[in-house]
């Protein structure tokens, strides 16, 4: 068995588990939660306690906690999770549909994120404590300390009303010209603010984190003597400095889907993107238990899923990571 072989086998053997801890954490955490669905529904329509009692035998919200816990339990193993209250579909086909909008602002984010902190970050590692370093590095404060719902509030103002220069609101336009090309370049048009609120604060981490570590690299033995044996400056800066202050950006990637896709739920919810960020406000907002335990799940399902990708990335660009595993 190939070494990248091994480590998936190894994540996935590891993911099982984890799946479970988060399944029954969740679970737990819902049940001891106030209230359902029905208490919700009852709270805008009105009815007696006898009806609220034939609601949730309707929609199998009765029984103990344990006979609760057991039917998901049995459902999860059949990849079955139950059906949403707030929609009236299948759990599966609503996050399906949502899911999509969500990893498309999350691939947007990342790569505007990554694309923009780390040219910065080289930017600022090239010269340390230079006027160019220290101004990158306010910059970056200033990004790090904005909330992204007060950035997108921001946004929404200076592009909605200021200046309307921008759409705000959704990732289509009722009256968008038809063809591939022309809904390409409208979906990008309507990711440009979320992207940037959602973003913002990640381009700030990543300029820190190259920053740091070409800094470091600067200090090392092999950085000197290829200045000692007259290599050029640009060499120097990419190859001995630049390459080895990269991996920690990797890993930083992988550990940022999970803040990621909370920050969403404030973004989507702001820019009005039908995605899982939002998909979690409104579970949560009509306590449907089956959905928001699914979107929990298929959150955690999506980091398991990046943080492998990370350590097959990691594991191909430096070989001494992950040979204890494989």
């Amino acid at each position: 068995m190939s070494r990248s072989a091994r480590i998936v086998v190894l994540r996935l053997a590891g993911a099982v588990p984890t799946l479970l801890i988060v399944a029954l954490a969740a679970f737990a955490l819902l049940e001891f939660a106030p209230g359902d669905a029905v208490d919700a529904y009852l709270a805008e329509t009105g009815g007696d306690a006898g009806y609220a009692a034939e609601l949730r035998r309707r929609l199998g919200l009765g029984g103990t906690a344990w006979e609760r816990l057991a039917g998901f339990l049995l459902s999860l193993g059949t990849l079955d999770l139950g059906r949403s209250v707030v929609f009236s579909r299948p759990v599966v086909s609503v996050i399906a549909e949502r899911l999509p909008n969500t990893l498309l602002l999350m691939a947007s984010t990342t790569l505007f994120a990554a694309g923009l902190g780390l040219l910065a970050g080289m930017l600022a590692g090239a010269r340390p404590g230079s006027w160019r370093d220290r101004g990158l590095s306010m910059t970056a404060l200033a990004f790090l300390a904005a909330p992204n719902f007060w950035l997108g509030l921001v946004l929404v103002v200076a592009f909605a009303v200021s200046w309307p220069l921008l759409p705000v609101a959704g990732l289509r336009s009722l009256n968008a010209p038809p063809g591939l090309a022309a809904a390409v370049l409208d979906t990008a048009w309507h990711l440009v603010l979320p992207t940037i609120a959602l973003g913002a604060g990640y381009v700030a981490l990543y300029l820190r984190t190259l920053r740091a570590g070409m800094i470091t690299a600067w200090q090392a033995d092999h950085v000197r003597a290829a200045q000692a044996r007259g290599v050029g400056d640009g060499a120097v800066l990419w190859r001995a400095v630049t390459r080895p202050a990269l991996l920690p950006t990797v890993v930083i990637a992988g550990q940022n889907i999970g803040t990621l896709l909370g920050g969403s739920v404030v973004v989507e919810t702001v820019f009005a993107i039908p995605g899982m960020g939002r998909l979690a406000y409104e579970a949560v907002t009509g306590r449907d238990t089956p959905l928001l335990l699914g979107v929990i799940l298929s959150a955690t399902v999506l980091v398991l899923a990046v943080n492998l990708l990370v350590d097959l990335l990691l594991a191909r660009l430096d070989p001494r990571i992950g040979a204890a595993d494989a």
